[in-house]
C-alpha cells in the first residue's frame, strides 16, 4: 500500500509540475502578443500580477493535493510596502516561486540566458524583471524600480546554500539599497526537504509531503558603510539560520 501511495504522489506531483510549466508556456506565448500593444506601466502591473498568480496557484495545488505543507502567510506584510528590497535565504530552487506568490509586486534580478528561455523570457520582459548583466546596468536598473517604489526579491548568496547555515553573501544587495535609500527586508525559507538543492535533479523525486515555513525577520536601513553592513547582514542570516 505504501508503495502505492509513493507511485501516485510522484505522478501527481510530477502532473503538477508539467501544468506549472504549460501555465508559463502559455502564459510567454500571451506576452509575446501583448507586449507590443501595452503601455509599459500596464504592462508591468499585469505581467507581475500574473507571475504571481501563476505560482499562487501551483502551491494551493501542492497543499491541496497533500503534496506539500506551506506557511508563507508571513509575507503578506509586505504587499503594501513601498521601495523594498527582499532579502532572504536561498535552500533550494523553488524559493523564488515562494516570494513572489504572495508579493505580486516583487520581481527578480535573473541570468541573462533565462530572459531567452521560452518557459520565462517573455512573462519576465513584461513584468521588467532585471537582466543580471552588464553589471552596472543591473544595478541602475534595480535602483531606478526601487526609486520608483518597487519591490526587489534579492537572494545575497547569489547561488543555491551549499555551505551550512548559509553561503557567503555577494556584494551589491546594501550598494543598491543606499543608493536607492531603500530598507532591507530580510526572509527566512526554511524547509524539510532536500528537492532541488544544489546537485539534486528535477527528476529524482522528493519525500512527501514536503514542508516550508517563511518568517520575517529584521529590517537593516540603509547605510552608507554598505560593505560594513553586508557583513553584519551575513551575519545576522548565520545567526537566524544557524541549528
Amino acid at each position: 500500500m505504501s508503495m502505492l501511495r509513493r507511485f501516485w504522489q510522484c505522478t501527481l506531483f510530477y502532473l503538477l509540475l508539467a501544468h506549472l510549466g504549460a501555465m508559463s508556456l502559455t502564459w510567454n506565448f500571451v506576452c509575446l502578443l501583448l507586449y507590443p500593444l501595452l503601455p509599459r506601466a500596464h504592462g508591468t502591473v499585469v505581467g507581475r500580477a500574473a507571475i504571481s498568480s501563476v505560482y499562487r496557484g501551483f502551491w494551493t495545488c501542492a497543499q491541496w493535493l497533500g503534496l506539500m505543507r506551506i506557511d508563507y502567510r508571513a509575507l503578506d506584510a509586505l504587499s503594501r510596502d513601498q521601495g523594498l528590497i527582499i532579502a532572504a535565504n536561498h535552500p533550494c530552487m523553488l524559493d523564488a516561486l515562494l516570494v513572489i506568490a504572495r508579493v505580486p509586486r516583487g520581481i527578480c534580478i535573473m541570468r541573462a540566458s533565462l530572459m531567452r528561455n521560452p518557459f520565462l523570457g517573455a512573462g519576465a520582459r513584461m513584468a521588467r524583471y532585471i537582466r543580471n548583466d552588464p553589471p552596472r546596468s543591473m544595478i541602475r536598473s534595480a535602483v531606478n524600480n526601487l526609486r520608483a517604489g518597487g519591490q526587489l526579491v534579492l537572494f545575497p548568496e547569489g547561488t543555491r546554500t551549499v555551505q551550512a547555515p548559509i553561503n557567503a553573501f555577494r556584494p551589491g544587495i546594501t550598494l543598491m539599497a543606499h543608493m536607492a535609500r531603500v530598507p532591507i527586508q530580510t526572509v527566512f525559507i526554511e524547509t524539510d526537504t532536500d528537492y532541488l538543492r544544489k546537485g539534486w535533479p528535477i527528476w529524482r523525486a522528493p519525500q512527501f509531503p514536503m514542508a516550508f515555513t517563511v518568517r520575517l525577520g529584521q529590517r537593516f536601513a540603509p547605510e552608507a558603510d554598505h560593505a560594513g553592513l553586508l557583513q553584519r547582514l551575513e551575519q545576522y542570516f548565520a545567526e537566524e539560520l544557524r541549528p
